[in-house]
């Protein structure tokens, strides 16, 4: 299997350092016209720099690939109808999409103002939302698309000190969800990865630094597994058209690539037919969490259809 590009388009979002630069680069390797989105600004989101995304356009085409450069904000709905503009008026097309835009604005929940909170969720959530929104009629009419987001363990599990960060990449999957449902019937695939890595959102250097010090970190970084090229095998695979797999989530940590799945355990179902105690529900909580037996719903409606279907096993004896 040779994963090629050509004559393919993809918008890379935040793809000026860390993650998104690294798929940027392998993929223009492949041969896509890839379009390099950043705006240049600090990890909080703060400022703003043109040199962030020409500096990876700069690397890709002294290699002989094909890039351009976008600087527009991802938060901002205008702006992303604006980079999809100009990535059909450039390569007369957008086959793939890779949401990876993101700032930090850490603080415990007592501390998260407006200032923390916004910024962070409309960077992550409402941009996945504004540029899918720009490119899906164009997918929809060229019958194909591919759709790859950046959630987050933080989104799956959460961790101290990033409410905004994990509701952020919790609700890009649910929109992932929801886009690989509609976008079945349009031959658009829609998929998430979790990755881990040396980013610079994580302190690592910027990919225009070539200080001494910068060169060791990235080494170390490779050496270690943790630099963003581990991560990026199953972000080409996933946007690519053979990409048969759709609605899944997947994490890439270190070289381990695995699936992360939401599933639902059979429980226990009340007997009778009244309505059962809170302490009754309390005593039963160890049937309610063994994870023995578990099914993963396709979709809000299979959920309610498997349930069901193990209410009526249980019940039918009383009916």
């Amino acid at each position: 299997m040779d994963l090629r590009f050509d004559q393919r388009a993809v918008i890379i979002t935040g793809a000026g350092n860390g993650l998104g630069r690294a798929h940027a680069l392998e993929l223009a390797r492949r041969g896509a016209s890839v379009v390099v989105n950043d705006i240049g600004s600090a990890t909080d989101g703060t400022g703003s720099s043109a040199r962030t995304a020409d500096f990876v356009v700069e690397e890709i085409r002294a290699f002989g690939g094909t890039a351009l450069a976008s600087y527009d904000s991802v938060a901002d709905g205008a702006a992303c109808r604006r980079l999809a503009d100009q990535t059909l008026e450039a390569f007369g097309r957008i086959d793939a999409v890779v949401h990876n835009a993101g700032i930090l604005r850490n603080a415990r929940f007592v501390d998260m103002d407006d200032d923390r909170w916004f910024p962070v969720v409309a960077t992550h959530l409402f941009g996945a939302f504004f540029l899918t929104r720009a490119v899906w009629p164009h997918m929809v009419a060229a019958g194909y698309g591919r759709l790859v987001f950046t959630s987050s363990a933080s989104g799956m599990w959460g961790r101290v000190e990033g409410a905004n960060y994990g509701a952020a990449k919790a609700g890009i999957i649910g929109l992932c969800n929801a886009l690989a449902l509609e976008g079945a019937e349009h031959g658009i695939v829609a998929n998430a990865v979790i990755p881990v890595a040396a980013t610079r959102l994580a302190g690592a250097p910027e990919a225009a630094d070539d200080s001494e010090a910068a060169l060791a970190h990235r080494t170390a970084a490779y050496e270690n597994r943790m630099a963003p090229e581990w991560v990026t095998p199953i972000v080409v695979y996933l946007a690519s058209e053979v990409c048969d797999r759709s609605h899944r989530y997947y994490s890439a940590v270190r070289g381990r690539f695995a699936e992360i799945f939401i599933g639902v355990t059979d429980g226990w179902v009340a007997e009778g037919t009244s309505v059962p105690t809170a302490e009754t529900v309390a005593e039963h909580l160890v049937e309610v969490e063994d994870r023995s037996r578990f099914v993963v719903p396709s979709d809000t409606f299979d959920e309610v259809r498997l349930a069901s279907t193990r209410v009526d096993d249980k019940i039918r004896p009383y009916g």
